[in-house]
């Protein structure tokens, strides 16, 4: 029979109370965009880490309770946020971030749903996504980037503003996506990353080139964050080749490793 000494017993305890107290919780503001990305890496990350990542949620910009900006505004806490770039530069400037800390992530571009079982209707080309437009019953775009995009220079590009003005319909809070499987809305436009996990749609496709629009998602180490450390840790790690691998199946594409000065994360 093997002898557990008290000491040995001792030293296993306060191991295991070590490493406890060592596990940390990283609160995560992150919008819908790279969401459905963080919520496949999180296992991974938490595993590697042995830190726990706590999300919540809410659009990068806009008037709701939930939109980040207005989350930090009334003094909610959180070490991380990631969102469209653009927003999160709004956020450095107002100092709500530790100077430095943000890192690239990935480029989301702007697709197209109908609702599971409609037909799907062509979008390959300008010509045709103006045709489809024009003959849907309805149209429903986001409150964040994608949806400003859509709504202030798609319709516009397109030459088809003054019929799209009673038809076109802004969705706040929930993704676009639901509405659509829902049945309100024959068209949906947002992020492809926020539009693939809805169940109830079909995914038609990406905006042609010619009128695509990329939104930029980057994340940043809160100026008031608790734990700044494990929170740089996890946005190097989003950002890692092996990352992203998974976070392109969510629909989202990879950040060149040399960036250009000129990024197409705002909406001017």
């Amino acid at each position: 029979m093997h002898k557990i000494y008290p000491s040995l017993i001792a030293a296993l305890v306060l191991s295991s109370a070590s490493g406890a107290a060592q596990a940390k919780d990283v609160t995560v503001m992150i919008s819908g965009g790279f969401k459905a990305a963080l919520e496949k890496l999180a296992p991974q990350y938490e595993t590697q880490s042995g830190n726990h990542i706590i999300l919540v949620s809410g659009p990068s910009m806009g008037k709701s309770a939930q939109a980040i900006p207005n989350r930090l505004a009334r003094g909610e806490k959180t070490d991380v946020v990631i969102m469209v770039g653009d927003a999160l530069e709004n956020l450095e400037k107002e100092r709500w971030l530790q100077p430095g800390s943000r890192v690239e992530l990935a480029d989301s571009p702007i697709g197209v749903v109908v609702k599971q079982g409609q037909p799907k209707p062509d979008i390959s080309s300008r010509d045709a996504l103006r045709a489809t437009l024009l003959q849907a019953g309805s149209v429903a775009y986001s409150d964040s980037a994608s949806g400003r995009y859509v709504s202030s220079r798609l319709f516009d590009t397109l030459g088809i503003a003054a019929q799209m003005k009673d038809k076109a319909h802004k969705v706040e809070r929930v993704p676009v996506a639901g509405e659509v499987a829902g049945g309100k809305y024959a068209l949906g436009f947002q992020q492809v990353s926020e539009l693939l996990p809805v169940p109830g749609v079909t995914f038609i496709g990406e905006l042609p080139d010619s009128v695509q629009y990329i939104t930029r998602f980057a994340g940043a180490v809160t100026a008031h964050a608790d734990h700044r450390q494990e929170g740089k840790a996890l946005l190097d790690f989003l950002s890692s080749p092996t990352a992203q691998q998974t976070i392109a199946a969510t629909g989202l594409k990879s950040v060149p490793a040399v960036q250009t000065v000129q990024l197409r994360d705002a909406v001017q």
